[in-house]
C-alpha cells in the first residue's frame, strides 16, 4: 500500500496552505483534489482580508495574483423600486500593505498549488475519495480511486458538507438553516470600463454588499466585486429560507433578478459571462461546527465552518487560510512525538481559539440568528426607500419640515414591539 505522511482532502485555500507548510518543513504530502484542477469548483465572491494571514505565509505574499486592492467599501440596500447605497472611501486603503485584495479563485487557488508542489507537495486533481482507511479504530488513510493510501493524518479540507468529517463521525447532522447557497458569475469587461464605472484608478478596486428585495424576503444578499478586467458577481441565499419560503423560488432566479436590477445592470453592461457556479456556504457560525480531530485527523477550513457573516463584512478566506497553517503546525508537533492520536491533535484546536480565527466567531456568534429576519430585506428597506423619496420629493404644494416627514414613518412603521426587539437584537452583534 501506498503511504505518505499526511493525506490532505481538497484543494482549497485549507488544504493547499496546510499542504505547503508542510511540504516545507519536510513532510511527504497527498492533496486530493475531486474537481478538474484546484479552485474549479470553488465559488467565493473573491475577496481575501491580509491583514489576519499575513503573518501565517509570510513569504508568498509577495508574488500572489492578486486582481485589485480594495479602496472603496460599498452597501446598498434594495426595495422593490428603490435603492440606497452608501460608500465608504479611505486614504489608508490605498497604503501598503494593502488591507484586502480581490481575487479569483481559479488562478488563486492554482497558483498556491504550485507554490506548494515546488516544495514537494503530491496535488492531485479529478481524483475522488471514496472513503477512509481505519486501523484499530483509528483513521489510517484514505481510499480513493480503488486505491488505499495510508497516511499518519488525513486533513479534511473537502468543503462545506464535508464528507470525510461526516464519515470519521465528527460531524452529526446539521440544520439546513446553518448553510447558505452561492451562485456566482464573472463577467468580463475592460479595464477601462471597470475603472471608468467605478471610479477607479490602476489597480484599485471596489467591494459592494446588496440587502433587501434582492432575495425577495429570504435570508441573504449579493455581491460585487471588481477584478482587473472582470467583476465578480453573486447573490447568496439561506438554504432554510429557501426551504421554508411559499414563494417555490430557485437561487438561479434569483441571480436573474438581481443582474436586472438597474443599480447592478449598468454595471455589467456590455460585459460577457465567462463563469457561472453554484456552491454550498457554512453560515451557522460557532454553534454549528462540527469537532475538529480524531485520532489520525484533522478539520480545517469550510469543512470545519469556518466561515463568519458580520452583517456588512462576508469572511471565509482568511480563516481557511489560518486553519490549514495551523493545522499544519499541529501535525509538525505530533511528527516530533511521533504521536497523532485525538489527544495529541487536540492542540489544534487550542490554536484556533488563541488565534483570530474562533474569537471572531465567538464575538459574532448572533449574527446568523440576527440576519435571519425577514423584515431585515423586506419592511425596513421599504420604509427607508419611502422616507428618503418623501424627503427628497419637490411637490406642487409646500413642503413639511424634515422632522415632520421623519417622525410621520417613525410613527407609522417604528413604534412596535417588533422593531424595539430587531433594535434590541442589533446590540448583539
Amino acid at each position: 500500500m501506498e503511504r505518505v505522511d499526511v493525506a490532505v482532502v481538497g484543494a482549497g485555500l485549507a488544504g493547499l496552505s496546510c499542504a505547503y507548510t508542510l511540504s516545507k518543513a519536510g513532510l511527504d504530502v497527498l492533496v486530493v483534489e475531486r474537481g478538474d484542477y484546484p479552485g474549479s469548483k470553488n465559488v467565493t465572491g473573491g475577496r481575501l482580508y491580509m491583514n489576519p494571514v499575513r503573518r501565517y505565509l509570510p513569504d508568498i505574499w509577495d508574488d500572489a495574483p492578486f486582481e485589485r486592492y480594495v479602496t472603496k467599501e460599498r452597501l446598498t440596500m434594495l426595495s422593490d423600486d428603490s435603492s440606497l447605497t452608501l460608500e465608504f472611501r479611505s486614504n489608508n486603503y490605498t497604503q501598503q500593505p494593502h488591507h484586502s485584495y480581490t481575487l479569483l479563485r481559479p488562478i488563486f487557488d492554482q497558483w498556491l498549488a504550485e507554490k506548494a508542489s515546488k516544495e514537494g507537495a503530491a496535488v492531485v486533481s479529478k481524483y475522488k475519495v471514496d472513503g477512509l482507511l481505519r486501523e484499530d479504530g483509528k483513521i489510517a488513510g484514505i481510499r480513493a480511486e480503488g486505491e488505499d493510501i495510508g497516511a499518519d493524518v488525513v486533513v479534511a479540507a473537502d468543503g462545506a458538507l464535508s464528507f470525510i468529517a461526516e464519515q470519521a463521525g465528527l460531524r452529526s447532522k446539521q440544520k439546513p438553516e446553518h448553510f447558505a447557497v452561492g451562485v456566482k458569475e464573472t463577467v468580463e469587461l475592460s479595464r477601462k470600463a471597470i475603472e471608468d464605472r467605478f471610479n477607479l484608478k490602476g489597480d484599485e478596486g471596489t467591494a459592494q454588499l446588496y440587502f433587501g428585495s434582492v432575495t425577495r424576503g429570504l435570508t441573504g444578499g449579493g455581491f460585487l466585486y471588481t477584478n482587473r478586467e472582470s467583476i465578480s458577481l453573486g447573490i447568496v441565499v439561506g438554504i432554510g429560507s429557501l426551504m421554508v419560503s411559499s414563494q417555490q423560488l430557485e437561487s438561479f432566479e434569483l441571480m436573474e433578478d438581481f443582474k436586472k436590477r438597474p443599480e447592478v445592470a449598468v454595471l455589467i453592461d456590455g460585459g460577457e459571462t465567462v463563469e457561472y457556479s453554484a456552491h454550498t456556504i457554512p453560515e451557522g457560525g460557532i454553534k454549528s461546527m462540527p469537532k475538529l480531530y480524531a485520532d489520525g485527523m484533522l478539520v480545517v477550513g469550510d469543512a470545519a465552518g469556518l466561515a463568519l457573516n458580520m452583517g456588512i463584512i462576508v469572511r471565509g478566506m482568511d480563516l481557511a487560510i489560518a486553519s490549514g497553517v495551523m493545522a499544519a503546525e499541529t501535525i509538525k508537533e505530533a511528527r516530533k512525538r511521533d504521536n497523532y492520536s485525538s489527544q495529541s491533535l487536540a492542540s489544534y484546536e487550542t490554536l484556533l481559539k488563541e488565534s483570530f480565527v474562533m474569537k471572531d466567531l465567538h464575538t459574532f456568534r448572533h449574527v446568523w440568528k440576527i440576519l435571519n429576519n425577514a423584515r431585515l430585506f423586506e419592511k425596513y428597506p421599504r420604509l427607508i426607500g419611502a422616507m428618503l423619496a418623501d424627503l427628497m420629493l419637490i411637490g406642487s404644494d409646500s413642503k413639511p419640515k424634515f422632522s415632520s416627514i421623519v417622525m410621520r414613518h417613525v410613527r407609522k412603521n417604528l413604534l412596535n414591539l417588533s422593531t424595539l426587539k430587531d433594535a434590541l437584537g442589533l446590540l448583539r452583534i
